[in-house]
């Protein structure tokens, strides 16, 4: 089938449709291909196509970016030839790395049209060669339009939830969220610029390394529990929630302010589920109990906000308690004091005042190894004595009235 389009362009008046036994002026829809790929009985195709394509209203429009040479109103039936040497040319430039339902074609062509293949690998390589030539823009282009040509023309036998799945995973592809590479290095520079005064290997102990020195000053001030912290210590609570809950020291002064907003009982209720979790199994009912009894239960004496659907789930799970029943309940109350209390505790007095208090330790520059420290009063060497003093015995020792002076 043949449009009176593809010679008069997008311009121009009414179009004359070339089709066999068509002579409306731009009022067909390229019946004559839906009618040969519309199934019997799907429904009585007219010239009413709504579509408005180059040839005027009612042809068919075309895909946003697809060249006129792909338009399914231009081009005839698929001939076993066209993909034979379609499948040769993508075999050549993959070296053998067909799909599946290709290679299943690519087989049963090649069985079928042995005594014309070599033809077909000579198109395909004179295609291929052609195409080299131009741009590497409008090479991708061309090979993806002639792959979703094939798609349409060649499907791929494959069930109907098989395309259900490929389309919802492009829509899930499509709605991820993507970061740009610049975002993510400045937020690596970031954690970065911010983390180095607190690695050891990059900034170095204090006040000195214990791995290499004999004192163990680094490991007392740096104790699970010290009266008071050092100041690098205290800086990295402010780092993130999780470094303040994994410092003993500073979950404890985190519940003494917790205390001071009568709100305390949500990190007993943490610490209570943390135990919960890593505790042995022979406990975890009676622990189970007791969290619910202090924490959950109705008129309890620390009793925790939890909103209804969470606590619903936990109810319902208390029906036959393991270690991890109070995760939802856990997760709420965590969430609630990250986005609530803990950027209170950050700007309040009670930390600037942990910070003013902190301790520096002062640093003690000592050498690692005692082998590498340099004498007081190394011997000369010999490469370094002054001329003079080098001639001197070999001139006293070729005199020969030493010998005679020794004798």
């Amino acid at each position: 089938m043949e449009l009176g389009s593809r010679a008069s362009g997008w311009g121009g008046g009414p179009v004359v449709c070339e089709s066999a036994g068509c002579g409306q002026k731009g009022r067909c829809g390229g019946t004559t291909w839906l009618a040969q790929r519309l199934p019997k009985g799907a429904g009585k195709v007219d010239h009413s196509w709504g579509g408005e394509g180059p040839g005027g209203p009612g042809h068919p429009a075309p895909a946003p970016h697809q060249t006129p040479y792909f338009w399914m109103s231009t081009l005839g039936p698929a001939t076993e030839l066209d993909y034979a040497i379609y499948l040769a040319k993508k075999n050549i430039r993959k070296q053998g790395a067909l799909v599946g339902h290709e290679k299943e074609h690519y087989d049963q062509l090649h069985r079928k049209m042995s005594h014309a293949w070599d033809l077909v690998v000579v198109q395909a390589r004179e295609q291929l060669r052609a195409a080299k030539q131009c741009r590497k823009g409008d090479r991708l282009v061309i090979a993806c339009q002639e792959r979703t040509y094939w798609l349409v023309n060649r499907p791929p036998t494959q069930s109907p939830e098989f395309y259900r799945q490929e389309v919802e995973r492009c829509r899930k592809a499509l709605a991820r969220a993507r970061v740009k590479s610049s975002v993510c290095l400045e937020a690596y520079l970031n954690f970065s610029s911010q983390r180095g005064p607190h690695d050891p290997l990059l900034s170095g102990c204090l006040p000195s390394n214990p791995w290499v020195t004999d004192e163990d000053t680094y490991w007392t001030v740096n104790a699970p529990s010290v009266a008071v912290p050092t100041k690098l210590r205290v800086e990295r609570w402010g780092f993130s929630f999780q470094e303040l809950l994994g410092d003993p020291v500073g979950r404890a002064h985190f519940l003494a302010f917790l205390g001071t907003e009568f709100s305390a009982e949500n990190l007993s209720f943490w610490e209570a589920c943390e135990e919960l979790r890593y505790g042995g199994q022979a406990q975890v009912p009676a622990l189970v109990d007791s969290v619910y009894q202090q924490f959950l239960a109705p008129g309890a004496a620390r009793w925790v906000n939890v909103d209804s659907r969470t606590m619903e789930r936990t109810l319902a799970g208390l029906r036959r308690p393991h270690r991890y029943v109070l995760d939802d309940a856990q997760l709420h109350i965590y969430m609630l004091m990250k986005k609530d209390s803990y950027p209170r505790f950050l700007k309040s007095a009670a930390y600037r005042d942990l910070l003013a208090d902190a301790v520096v330790p002062a640093e003690a520059r000592r050498r690692a190894f005692p082998f590498l420290r340099k004498l007081l009063h190394p011997s000369p060497s010999p490469a370094l004595l002054p001329a003079s003093t080098s001639v001197e015995p070999v001139a006293a020792a070729s005199d020969p009235a030493c010998g005679d002076r020794g004798t």
